[in-house]
């Protein structure tokens, strides 16, 4: 592998993207757990549900403040980077750009409101409606940015003339075949894995013998909102399989090493590829599997890599990072499913390995969405515009991109570790107990 320009250029996205990944999909999921956790408190009077609000806004707030400089990070290397994609697509994607900016200070108003209003009314309904503009403004802003990722798969709403983009329809641009799924996969998806990362607060909690009803409302609560959000993300993941099938399909048949187009194709789970061959083995094969999921019938054609020029295909090692998305969507899902069985056959009591098994959902969660943020982005390759532009003629020519990448990792590496121990001194010396007397 060469270390050129677009290489170096890759490189450090990649790097910005999969760190601010982690701080972005807590930002989306959060508020609207911390809005329900409020809700249910004033609703049955439980001053538990109130505390859990009240703790996980205060982690929120960091989480936040460094989404906010990874995101400026993002916005800033789209121009720096990229400089020719930006000035072929810029215009297209400026209402998205600007509409997140809104969102997000529409977001940073009204969390500032929320954080310095608790105990100000006295109808506590007043204080929780102010958590309602959070959470639209969080998803909105995640909403916005995924139109832009959205257009790169699925451009559309302009004219291309001479390398310039004119007639730019930008709710066109915005609203292209790949929005509804790209956007709700996405949304979901933080959904899930912010309930899995507060699950996994309260399932160590009682893992260290602290045995307080607090921790255990908070993980019933939690594991409850997992179930539902990772049930939503699988739904929209067979949608998205068939988006790809209509409109990407070289990324399905690169996914699912499906080399020859024809019905009743199988899916195809694991395995070993041998690149000389293209032969496929020790894979499980699941019958018509792909064609239920590209066309919705077990009789459907699936395009396979045969009609598409070589040059063109994805790198196939994708293959595995489908395989990583789905078994982790199928463990997000049964861990949840188990551990309300075993609590109603228990009467209230959970194994200690299954609470094991639910604190290990909040990194695998956040494994599955840095799969699946590298398969959508390794799996539109070569092109950084699919059909408009491919990615080594959008890279910058500048000869300091090698410098750039280590002063950013020395960054993310920094705010990675003030973050951490903000997070724990914030916490380490306010007890649960002490907190509710």
């Amino acid at each position: 592998m060469e270390l050129d320009n677009t290489m170096l250029a890759r490189i450090l996205t990649s790097l910005t993207l999969g760190f601010h990944i982690i701080f972005a999909a807590l930002g989306v999921g959060i508020p609207i757990i911390i809005s329900i956790a409020e809700w249910l408190g004033i609703r049955r009077k439980d001053p538990m549900y109130i505390l859990m609000a009240r703790r996980w806004v205060k982690g929120f707030t960091v989480t936040v403040a460094v989404g906010v400089v990874t995101g400026t990070c993002i916005g800033m290397q789209l121009s720096l980077l990229w400089p020719s994609f930006m000035k072929v697509a810029g215009e297209a994607i400026a209402l998205p750009l600007f509409l997140e900016t809104f969102a997000f200070f529409f977001e940073a108003i009204f969390l500032g409101i929320y954080l310095y209003t608790w105990d100000r009314f006295k109808n506590p309904y007043i204080h929780w409606l102010f958590s309602i503009p959070v959470v639209i403004g969080s998803t909105a802003s995640a909403f916005f940015i995924m139109t832009v990722n959205a257009f790169m798969n699925a451009p559309q709403g302009f004219t291309l003339v001479d390398g310039t983009i004119v007639d730019v329809q930008p709710l066109a641009a915005m609203f292209n075949p790949a929005t509804p799924t790209k956007a709700g996969h996405m949304i979901l998806s933080s959904y899930a894995t912010s309930a899995f990362v507060l699950a996994a607060i309260a399932a160590w909690k009682l893992l260290k013998g602290h045995a307080h009803e607090y921790h255990r409302k908070a993980l019933t609560f939690t594991v409850a909102l997992a179930l539902l959000f990772s049930f939503g993300t699988a739904l929209y993941g067979d949608f998205a399989g068939k988006y790809l099938a209509k409109y990407q399909p070289a990324k399905l048949a690169a996914a699912e090493w499906h080399f020859e187009t024809k019905p009743q194709a199988e899916l195809i789970l694991g395995g070993v590829l041998d690149p000389e061959t293209l032969e496929v083995k020790s894979a499980l094969k699941l019958p018509f599997a792909l064609s239920i999921l590209a066309t919705g019938s077990p009789n459907g054609e699936v395009m396979g890599l045969d009609q598409i020029p070589r040059e063109l295909w994805p790198p196939l090692f994708i293959h595995y990072l489908f395989d990583g998305m789905v078994l982790i969507g199928m463990y997000m899902v049964a861990v949840p499913i188990l551990y309300f069985a075993v609590r109603r056959w228990k009467k209230g009591q959970v194994p200690r390995a299954l609470l094991h098994a639910i604190f290990w959902g909040a990194p695998l969660a956040m494994l599955a969405i840095e799969l699946g943020w590298i398969f959508s982005e390794i799996g539109r390759q070569p092109w950084i515009l699919v059909g408009y532009m491919k990615t080594q003629h959008a890279a910058t020519t500048a000869d300091n991109v090698g410098e750039m990448l280590i002063l950013f990792s020395l960054l993310y590496a920094f705010l990675a570790i003030v973050c951490s121990l903000v997070l724990k001194r914030m916490f380490k010396n306010k007890p649960v107990e002490l907190e509710l007397k």
